[in-house]
């Protein structure tokens, strides 16, 4: 009757302990954190897109420079423009990596008829495996001319 309850009592002490790592999954994901500055002169200046990301196998970034591996998507016209996010942590090392990426965009322009439009953008990454993260959209940013 001992053996029965020391073994039923192991049982679930080994069933009640969680893995550090729980929730971490091997897609990336990534959430908005901000854009800057909220408004912008059409062709002035940068604007510096502020992301979080989590990746629960460490394969998020490339060291090729040639790669290409977060992607931006302008909500007017549709046009994607791509981006390399550097290798965050070596080959084969099977970590846990999250942290904060900063973007810097392009200066923007005005794409309609308008003398001042919003955008949106909609943001997304793929690591080395080819697992695509969630999609997020930021905030606006007003372009004026």
């Amino acid at each position: 009757m001992r053996n029965i309850l020391a073994i039923a009592i192991l049982g679930l002490l080994v069933l009640s302990c969680k893995k550090d790592d729980e929730g971490f999954s091997e897609v990336p994901s990534i959430e908005f954190i901000s854009i800057t500055p909220a408004s912008v002169g059409e062709f002035e200046e940068e604007v510096t897109l502020t992301i979080k990301y989590q990746d629960g196998n460490g394969d998020l970034g490339e060291n090729s420079p040639t790669a290409k591996n977060l992607f931006v998507t302008d909500s007017r016209n549709g046009v994607e423009y791509s981006y390399r996010i550097q290798q965050l942590a070596p080959n084969d090392a099977n970590i846990i990596i999250e942290g904060e990426l900063d973007v810097k965009l392009k200066t923007l322009s005005v794409v309609g008829s308008e003398s001042s439009e919003a955008v949106t953008f909609n943001v997304y990454v793929v690591d080395r495996a080819g697992n695509i993260s969630n999609t997020i959209t930021t905030s606006p940013v007003t372009v004026s001319k």
